[in-house]
């Protein structure tokens, strides 16, 4: 039965939204320009993020207004919605270690740490293995890069191939393990249970009655971390470029009726 949350809005439509390179530059605050419109568009729309991230860092790049992100949007996922909270509650979360088990686990981050440590690239910085709730995330830079770092290796990767043949080592040799590999942002790849991907956001509106679900987001290629919830029959899928080109999508889209 369909909840009477947001009659306060003129659309019964949910916008959800990627966060780096579509909200906000990989790792970066996101431009007044996008907070200012995704304010107005929350007074007549259902607004929500869903990012593969902690909510640690997504806090960084969209609470630049000083209030905590999970009461700026409607519905905030972090963890491609293994951490949830609807109107700033928080719902049932997922474990990926619990799931997985602490043998296969560190079976499998042993591999990693090794396979990185014999990988030849111009540079490695830190943190190459992150831990999070419900996945972890693999960096054969290290997540201690700099911007500057962060892109000068999103050139190297798309000339190399780094992350796509990492990840095809650790299909080989964790077939059996149920995961899915991701790539996402500039630098990494998650690593996480089949059907934990960002669709698993879906199951905390599907029966919200929503007349439409769209989803923004900019790795909508297969492989790319928003590809199966782009495709999924649920949403109306947008590919963007850039936050820029989240901005004027969103005005040709959904312009506002109030002021």
């Amino acid at each position: 039965m369909a909840t009477t949350d947001f009659t306060d809005r003129k659309n019964k439509v949910l916008l959800l939204f990627d966060v780096d390179e579509t909200l906000s530059k990989a790792r970066q605050a996101a431009k007044p320009e996008m907070i200012s419109l995704l304010q107005a568009l929350r007074k007549e729309y259902v607004l929500g993020f869903v990012g593969g991230s902690n909510l640690v860092k997504i806090q960084e790049q969209l609470g630049v207004t000083g209030n905590n992100v999970i009461n700026d949007f409607d519905y905030a996922f972090a963890e491609n919605g293994l951490i949830a909270y609807k109107l700033g509650k928080e719902l049932p979360s997922q474990s990926f270690i619990k799931w997985i088990g602490e043998e296969k686990y560190k079976k499998m981050v042993n591999f990693i740490l090794h396979y990185v440590a014999d990988l030849d690239i111009p540079i490695k910085r830190g943190t190459f293995v992150e831990f999070r709730n419900g996945m972890i995330n693999v960096s054969p830079i290290g997540r201690n890069a700099t911007i500057q770092e962060r892109l000068d290796f999103e050139k190297y990767d798309k000339e190399h191939g780094v992350r796509v043949a990492f990840i095809n080592v650790l299909r080989e040799k964790f077939g059996d393990y149920g995961l899915t590999f991701s790539i996402g942002g500039q630098i990494s790849f998650d690593v996480f249970p089949n059907g934990w991907n960002k669709t698993f956001c879906l199951r905390h509106v599907e029966d919200e009655g929503f007349k439409e679900v769209h989803f923004f987001g900019d790795k909508t290629y297969k492989g790319g971390n928003d590809y199966e919830i782009f495709i999924d029959p649920r949403v109306i899928g947008h590919s963007v470029k850039d936050p820029d080109d989240t901005l004027q999508m969103l005005k040709q889209l959904f312009p506002l009726t109030s002021t």
